[in-house]
């Protein structure tokens, strides 16, 4: 009788069983069980708990900052009111959110202007869940910072210790606590990677001696404070340098004496107080135009400084004619090339300094001393 492939193999796997040993049947009863199951299986005991390690030094103290610096910040989002199309209802439509701190106990929060930029409404949202509506108190976009205020009770209100920034050293350790991505508070170390850099902010006016750190700074960390070792505040979070969106290892932070300096003027004024000489520039694109090299005045405010030292302005002739102003070139012995540099050299003064203006008028060159007035 002819036989198929499969009889073949019915064949071989009968021999097959007669020739294996018979299990026994404690194995057997085992094998239904899952594994770790009874008392003679695999990872059938709990592993002995090992004692906790004991904390270092440095790990004890960053403990220690973060629990007393949590309480300070917290958590923004703003809306902003949109009509529908169709049925002209006003709706609130989540315009943006960051991280901010409690400036001091009357309310006053610090965070980034671009974390309140547009809205109509905004809210301060602490650690355990509790909400305020929040006022804009003051704003200064050229340097991305903003000051809130709530109505909130006294205890809830502890404010960061202040410390500085010109005193800060490159490898000096770092903390920033913010609430990425609208999760709770985060902490986040590092060093200061550089000191004195200088990046743009929403207005293209260049903010100077910002804070580079390697401490991870996310989306939601704007705002947030950058902290040293003993938990002072030395700068504001602010951008990342990334070419995807996401953290690199470069963070920047607004330097904690340019917000010491200007956030009072914000809680008093709604606005900076800026040093300045009392007119206004040519946009730097026409004085390029012109190939001129240095700071065009447009106009001289009457009674300002510049008047009172006999600055000019550019004026057009009966006959049509452009008849240029007087063109800054050095302003406290350094160097202007364009409007950026000049406002930048005069945030380093305060009102009341007196400062030498070298300009040229007609081919001729000349220096004027000017004591700076208050500008808006």
């Amino acid at each position: 009788m002819s036989q198929g492939p499969w009889s073949c193999f019915t064949v071989a796997c009968a021999i097959l069983a007669l020739t294996m040993p018979a299990a026994s049947p404690s194995v057997r009863a085992d094998w239904g069980k899952p594994l770790g199951a009874g008392s003679n299986g695999p990872g059938g005991q709990p592993r002995p708990v090992s004692p906790p390690a004991k904390l270092g030094a440095d790990e004890a103290a960053t403990i220690e900052v973060f629990e007393k610096a949590a309480r300070s910040v917290v958590f923004i989002t703003n809306t902003a009111i949109r009509r529908d199309f169709l049925s002209l209802n006003l709706f609130e439509v989540p315009q943006g959110s960051g991280s901010g701190f409690i400036w001091n106990q009357d309310g006053h929060i610090v965070t980034n202007f671009h974390v309140i930029y547009g809205a109509d409404t905004v809210k301060v949202v602490f650690a355990d869940q509790s909400d305020f509506q929040a006022r804009v108190v003051g704003i200064d976009p050229d340097h991305d910072l903003a000051v809130l205020q709530i109505k909130a009770p006294k205890d809830k209100l502890m404010p960061l210790d202040v410390g500085s920034s010109h005193d800060l050293r490159v490898g000096q350790k770092v903390l920033a606590i913010g609430n990425p991505f609208g999760l709770d508070h985060t902490l986040t170390t590092g060093v200061v990677s550089a000191l004195g850099r200088t990046i743009k902010s929403m207005t293209e006016r260049t903010i100077e001696g910002v804070i580079q750190t390697d401490a991870a700074i996310n989306p939601g960390n704007s705002g947030g404070p950058l902290l040293d070792s003993a938990g002072r505040l030395i700068g504001i979070n602010t951008q990342i340098f990334s070419p995807s969106g996401t953290f690199a290892g470069i963070g920047f932070a607004v330097p904690v004496d340019t917000v010491n300096r200007i956030v009072p003027q914000l809680i008093q004024h709604g606005k900076p107080i800026r040093p300045g000489i009392g007119v206004s520039l040519i946009p730097d694109a026409i004085a390029a135009r012109w190939g001129i090299t240095g700071v065009v005045i447009g106009r001289v405010a009457p009674g300002s400084a510049a008047e009172r030292v006999g600055l000019r302005g550019t004026r057009e002739t009966r006959n049509g004619r452009i008849d240029l102003g007087d063109v800054i070139r050095k302003i406290g012995g350094e160097p202007v090339e364009t409007v950026d540099d000049l406002h930048r050299i005069l945030d380093r003064h305060k009102v009341g300094d007196q400062v030498k203006v070298d300009y040229v008028r007609e081919g001729r060159q000349l220096q004027a001393t000017v004591t700076l007035q208050a500008v808006e």
